[in-house]
C-alpha cells in the first residue's frame, strides 16, 4: 500500500512537471508548493535528483514532437544521407544561446541553491516577471516582430537570447519564461521565440540531469529506478499535450494571461508561506 501511494505521488509530480515545464510558469514555483502538500518518501537527495530527471521525460517529447526540425540530416532511398544546412546552423546558434547560462550555472549553482532557493526568492520572482510578461505585450501590442521565423533567428540575436536566459539561474523566473520574454524583447514572433526555447531546452536540460546523476551516481534501489521511470513516463506523455496546446494557443494569442497566472501564485506563495511560517 506505500509503495502504491508513492506512485500515484510520483505520478501527480509527472503531470505538474510536464504541463509547466513548458509554460512559462515556472515550474520550480509549482514544485514547491507541490512540495509542501505531497512528499516522496525517499531521501533529500534523491528528491532533488528526482526533480531534474524526470526533466528527461519532458524532454523527449520536444525530440518527438519536432523531429523532423532538429535532426540535422535529411534521408532519401538509395541515397545517404545530407546534411540540413539550415538546422545544423541552428544547432550552432544554439550552442552559442547556451554559453552564458552554462558558464554561470558552473560558477554560481551550488550558491544559488543554498541562498536564493527559498519561498520569498520564487514568489518575487514569479511576481516580477508576470508583470514583465504583460508590460512587454502591451508593449508589442503595436510592434510587427522583426524576425517571424526559426530560420530568421541569427547568432546576433541567439546570443541576446542566451544572455536573457540566464535570468533563469534565479529560482521562479522559469527557464522559457526567461528565454520567450528575452526573445519578445528582441522582437522575435511568439511562435518563432516557442521553437527556440525548445531547441534551447534539449541541451540545458540534458546537460543539468547528467551533472545531478554524475553527482547523486547511478547506485539506485529497484524501487528509485522504477520512479524514476514512472516520473519521465508521465512527463513526457503530458508535455507532448502541453507543448500541442502552447503551439497552437500562441498562434492566436498573446502571454498577458500566463503573467496573470505568474502573479497570482506569486502571492499565493508569499501568503502561504507567511501564514505557516507564523504558526
Amino acid at each position: 500500500m506505500d509503495n502504491f501511494i508513492e506512485y500515484i505521488k510520483v505520478i501527480f509530480l509527472g503531470i505538474v512537471e510536464g504541463i509547466t515545464e513548458w509554460l512559462p510558469v515556472s515550474s520550480t514555483g509549482h514544485m514547491l508548493l507541490v512540495d509542501e502538500f505531497i512528499r516522496l518518501n525517499a531521501s533529500e537527495a534523491f528528491k532533488e535528483l528526482f526533480l531534474y530527471v524526470i526533466q528527461l521525460g519532458a524532454i523527449m517529447a520536444v525530440v518527438v514532437i519536432f523531429w523532423r526540425k532538429m535532426i540535422p540530416f535529411q534521408f532519401s532511398d538509395k541515397q545517404k544521407p545530407k546534411i540540413k544546412k539550415e538546422t545544423l546552423s541552428m544547432w550552432m546558434k544554439v550552442v552559442v544561446a547556451c554559453i552564458p547560462g552554462a558558464i554561470i550555472t558552473i560558477l554560481f549553482d551550488d550558491f544559488i541553491e543554498a541562498r536564493l532557493h527559498t519561498p520569498t526568492v520564487i514568489a518575487l520572482a514569479l511576481i516580477f516577471y508576470g508583470f514583465a510578461f504583460i508590460g512587454i505585450e502591451i508593449w508589442n501590442k503595436h510592434r510587427k516582430p522583426t524576425v517571424e521565423t526559426l530560420p530568421d533567428i541569427s547568432y546576433k540575436i541567439a546570443i541576446l537570447i542566451g544572455l536573457f536566459q540566464v535570468l533563469s539561474i534565479i529560482p521562479g523566473t522559469s527557464r522559457s519564461g526567461a528565454t520567450i520574454i528575452g526573445a519578445l524583447v528582441i522582437g522575435v514572433s511568439r511562435v518563432a521565440a516557442a521553437e527556440f526555447t525548445f531547441f534551447l531546452a534539449v541541451p540545458v536540460m540534458f546537460g543539468m540531469s547528467a551533472l545531478k546523476l554524475v553527482k547523486f551516481g547511478l547506485s539506485f534501489t529497484t524501487q528509485e529506478w522504477l520512479m524514476l521511470g514512472v516520473g519521465m513516463l508521465v512527463a513526457f506523455g503530458v508535455s507532448i499535450l502541453v507543448i500541442k496546446f502552447l503551439m497552437a494557443y500562441i498562434k492566436k494569442h498573446d502571454f498577458k494571461v500566463f503573467g496573470i497566472y505568474r502573479i497570482l501564485l506569486g502571492i499565493a506563495v508569499l501568503v502561504y508561506f507567511a501564514l505557516t511560517s507564523g504558526v
